[in-house]
């Protein structure tokens, strides 16, 4: 995957960089653990300003609701869904990339400086989240739900700073969702990157016809997080 592509490469790096430094030195350190010190390095020592989501995402691995606390803290629920949904879920997402990287710091400085205007966008936003849980969660509401909330998400998102979307990215959205897409979204700050489809399944190949010479890139859900798949103390 490229670098500075919404997919929080940089997060995934930090947290297998700083497992890997307690392993050399023969200490096992929880996923919580982890998850802070990636956070603590990003945000307290290299004073990214990005979000805490990723680093908890790589350190945990799995499908999770993550609640963060105003005293700096985070709580971990992993969502234990039906194997039929989740792959259900899988079947209706895939991957675009637009063609463009960005910078992080640039994207988010311009969302930071515009939170205080948009706190009514950001409380729908939260409630979207408990929305997607109930949606997924449930085994009677149509899968395409999470489609359309997703796209809701994107809307508000885009009203957070006029840097989050591009004329390009508006233009590849307006032609996947004409080509039946349920829902779209870019990922991470914003800007460029990998966007985020939701179509029916029966709908790909129409929508993949409209995307020209961009990359698609199929991707699965992964369950364990960060861990270390090769431990030789003694050496090679």
């Amino acid at each position: 995957m490229p670098a500075r592509s919404g997919l929080g490469s940089s997060s995934a790096f930090t947290v297998g960089l700083i497992s890997a430094l307690h392993a050399l030195g023969g200490r096992y350190v929880s996923k919580d653990a982890l998850a802070s010190e990636a956070i603590h390095v990003e945000h307290c020592m290299l004073r990214e300003p990005v979000g805490l989501q990723d680093q908890i995402s790589a350190a945990f691995g799995g499908f999770n609701h993550i609640t963060f606390n105003r005293d700096g803290t985070h709580e971990v629920r992993p969502m234990i869904l039906p194997r039929d949904r989740l792959e259900a879920l899988q079947d209706h997402l895939f991957l675009v990339f637009t063609g463009k990287s960005r910078l992080v710091p640039q994207v988010a400085q311009t969302v930071i400086r515009n939170l205080n205007a948009r706190v009514d966008d950001l409380r729908t936003m939260q409630q979207q989240v408990d929305e997607a849980v109930s949606i997924l969660s449930s085994r009677t509401t149509d899968i395409t739900e999470f489609g359309r909330l997703l796209n809701d998400a994107w809307k508000l998102k885009r009203k957070l700073s006029d840097c989050v979307s591009t004329p390009e990215v508006d233009d590849l959205y307006d032609a996947v969702m004409r080509a039946g897409a349920i829902g779209a979204k870019l990922l991470g700050a914003g800007g460029g990157g990998f966007m985020l489809l939701f179509a029916r399944p029966e709908d790909r190949g129409r929508i993949r016809s409209v995307l020209a010479s961009r990359i698609a890139v199929p991707f699965k859900f992964e369950s364990s997080g960060s861990r270390i798949v090769l431990y030789q103390p003694d050496g090679l």
